[in-house]
């Protein structure tokens, strides 16, 4: 049987340091992004180069490093309102960052359509159309579509039309967001299959899944959508990151590569450093190991007493 290969996608640099305690040097996003590109992760999402010099500073300093066939993304938001795509600054900073894709995340909640951006929904699918499109003249464009699984309860039929925007205008993957963290593994997977089949007339364009873990479910979610046809998965190493965290990607990794059959990871030749990774991110951002954490953890393989001792013993 032939595996399917799931893309990993890493936020740790941008994602990540947005959890509590968390503050990555320049120096420490380099380091961080040369083990992820040795273990085999696909994307490195580097951070918002419009937001700090230490950004901007990332961004050319990788290029003078060999990521072998990892790739660097710039993170950013779609045009501001009533400006032109090519005129506005967050769109000339993520070109300037050269990097072969970026990944712009737009609105898909009509709520915050209305009430956040204070824009027409109109406007809103031209503000992703127009973005996506002047992006895609510079580099791969990857749309992560904000608070997607909310943003379908409340509005279905303008959710999915703020992804047809995005694949119209040349984004090749759209990555569904569970901002929030708030939707369970069966909506995850409901909705998941009604976008892919919606799109089915652009069959070039890939899904991928970006989940926050305020469930305690960003893992179980994220497999959810591989499960239904999404091809990509976004999060971070160990889950760090704002609230209570992303998708901890090395349990992805390691349950897509290990527990679930037909699916390919890191191009089968990560797995043996994702402990090695974990401590180091864990190390790099002052932050203390979780002895339990599934896979990598040193309790994980560890028998305290009791009658499983004695049958392991046996």
């Amino acid at each position: 049987m032939t595996s399917k290969t799931i893309q990993i996608y890493d936020t740790t640099l941008r994602d990540g340091s947005q959890g509590e305690g968390v503050s990555f040097s320049l120096n420490d996003k380099l380091q961080i992004a040369l083990r992820l590109a040795e273990t085999g992760i696909d994307f490195i999402e580097g951070g918002y180069p419009l937001s700090n010099e230490k950004d901007v500073a990332f961004f050319e300093q990788i290029r003078d490093h060999d990521l072998g066939d990892t790739q660097v993304c710039a993170f950013g938001m779609t045009r501001r309102r009533g400006i032109k795509a090519e005129e506005d600054p967050g769109m000339k900073a993520l070109v300037a960052a050269q990097t072969p894709l970026i990944t712009v995340v737009g609105k898909t909640w009509d709520y915050h359509v209305t009430e956040v951006l204070r824009v027409s929904l109109e406007e809103n699918l031209e503000m992703i159309g127009e973005s996506v499109e002047f992006l895609a003249g510079h580099a791969g464009v990857i749309y992560d579509a904000e608070h997607f699984f909310d943003g379908y309860r409340a509005n279905p039929e303008f959710a999915l039309l703020t992804l047809r925007a995005a694949a119209a205008s040349g984004a090749k993957i759209l990555a569904l967001c569970d901002t929030n963290g708030g939707s369970l593994p069966e909506q995850i997977a409901q909705i998941t299959q009604a976008a892919i089949d919606s799109l089915a007339d652009f069959p070039d364009v890939t899904f991928g899944i970006h989940c926050h873990n305020d469930s305690d479910l960003a893992v179980a979610k994220s497999l959810a959508a591989v499960d239904v046809g999404a091809t990509q998965v976004q999060g971070t190493i160990n889950g760090i990151g704002e609230r209570c965290g992303n998708a901890d990607l090395i349990s992805v990794i390691s349950n897509l590569a290990l527990k679930k059959d037909g699916f390919s990871v890191l191009g089968e030749r990560g797995l043996q450093h994702l402990t090695e990774l974990s401590r180091f991110v864990y190390e790099t951002a002052n932050l203390q190991w979780r002895g339990g954490q599934a896979f990598v953890g040193q309790s994980a393989f560890a028998h305290k007493g009791g009658m499983h001792v004695h049958a392991i013993n046996k």
